[in-house]
């Protein structure tokens, strides 16, 4: 199961890598053209910024796993070992719910937008779209996967043989 976790977070991480790298040599390929040539992509911006909208909702599940977002860490400080277990066991589940929901309001989106077409790439809006319910289905398997090391120890990821604790959560 580790093998599969550790494979499943690469391949994550190579996509977000791929579409950063793809996004900046797009960006620079049309500066570079704009400057030399005085012409641009007519498509490049649009490329870009729709990557840039893949690329968040891919990386948010990485950056889950690594502490990456705001935590509030006031209440759980000041809480016995025992009641700092129940609210990360309650924080979980407010995200798990949470994460199931935007994915059926991505579903919504995608069916709403599917006829449009995108401006410069013509391209069905549901594309683009499609990148919240994916997103939200990567967020919800990162948490499973960090899940119960987290409500049990407050831990949630492996370095090097080594777990680090989660931001505001205490080691007990």
């Amino acid at each position: 199961m580790r093998r599969l976790e550790r494979i499943f977070v690469s391949v994550n991480g190579a996509v977000v890598i791929a579409m950063l790298s793809s996004m900046a040599l797009i960006v620079g390929a049309n500066v570079a053209l704009r400057y030399t040539t005085n012409h641009s992509l007519p498509w490049a911006d649009e490329a870009a910024r729709y990557l840039m909208i893949w690329m968040t909702f891919l990386g948010a599940g990485l950056a889950l796993r690594q502490g990456g977002h705001v935590a509030i860490t006031n209440l759980h400080d000041v809480l016995s070992t025992r009641k700092q277990r129940i609210l990360r066991t309650a924080i979980v589940l407010v995200l798990l719910i949470f994460f199931a929901f935007m994915v059926y309001v991505g579903l919504q989106y995608m069916d709403r937008a599917r006829f449009q077409k995108t401006p410069a790439l013509r391209l069905s809006f549901l594309y683009v779209y499609a990148a919240m319910p994916v997103g939200f289905s990567l967020l919800i398997v990162h948490l499973l996967l960090v899940a119960k090391p987290y409500i049990t120890a407050g831990h949630y990821k492996e370095t090097n043989g080594e777990t680090d604790a989660m931001p505001g959560a205490a080691n007990g």
